[in-house]
């Protein structure tokens, strides 16, 4: 299955850390981060699950749940949260779906649905491309996916900045230029006319093209 920006998030019952989960049950009227593990007991996804244990907060700011996925059984996971406690200082504080089977992976189109078998057995090279960051609105469509390598730790913070972004633009018709930051000048959409425009930011924009309209970031 080959999902694409703006395709609903398929819809599945996994076994977590937490219990048994529906996932759009579970997502509610929220966003959702789902990101995704070749294996349990990996280096770099050690690092990551730490520090997404510490990041929880902010992205609970943004009414975005957090949930992960690692090819292997919930008990494994388990085992594999006490040594990132351990190690990184933050166990995980969100739950771990057990996708021992694939079903999930092959579900969102992380491993080749013709694959057979389950986890015992395949490495972590088995499941190289099963490295997936799935950003997910609350109508339930996918807004954002980011493959990394598995050597190439995540940058969860740009994650964070991409949200704020998608936020903003769900809120007040406004999209970001590069490298956007909090606080820094936005770009009205061109969709929205200037007459529209003007209902809507009354102090006035900074024209640099008729469609390259700059103003501050609603609420700052």
């Amino acid at each position: 299955m080959t999902l694409q920006l703006g395709d609903t998030a398929p819809d599945f019952t996994a076994e977590t850390t937490e219990g048994t989960i529906n996932f759009h049950e579970w997502m509610g009227d929220g966003w959702a981060v789902l990101f995704s593990h070749p294996k349990d007991f990996t280096p770099v996804c050690t690092t990551e699950l730490g520090y997404m244990a510490k990041l929880k907060p902010e992205f609970e700011k943004r009414n975005v749940k957090v949930i992960g996925l690692s090819v292997d059984s919930v008990d494994d996971h388990g085992a594999w949260s006490k040594d990132i406690e351990e190690t990184q200082g933050h166990a995980p504080n969100y739950p771990l779906i057990g996708d021992s089977d694939l079903e999930v992976a092959k579900l969102y189109g992380m491993i080749h649905p013709n694959v057979t078998g389950g986890a015992k057995g395949r490495t972590a090279m088995d499941n190289l491309t099963v490295r997936t960051v799935f950003v997910i609105g609350p109508d339930k469509t996918i807004k954002l996916m980011i493959t990394y390598p598995m050597a190439t730790g995540r940058n969860f913070d740009e994650v964070l900045r991409v949200i704020d972004s998608m936020q903003l633009t769900a809120s007040s018709q406004v999209a970001t230029p590069v490298n956007w930051k909090q606080g820094e000048d936005v770009i009205i959409v061109p969709s929205l006319s200037d007459e529209e425009a003007r209902k809507k930011f009354p102090d006035g924009w900074k024209t640099l093209k008729p469609y390259l309209r700059m103003v501050p970031q609603p609420g700052k």
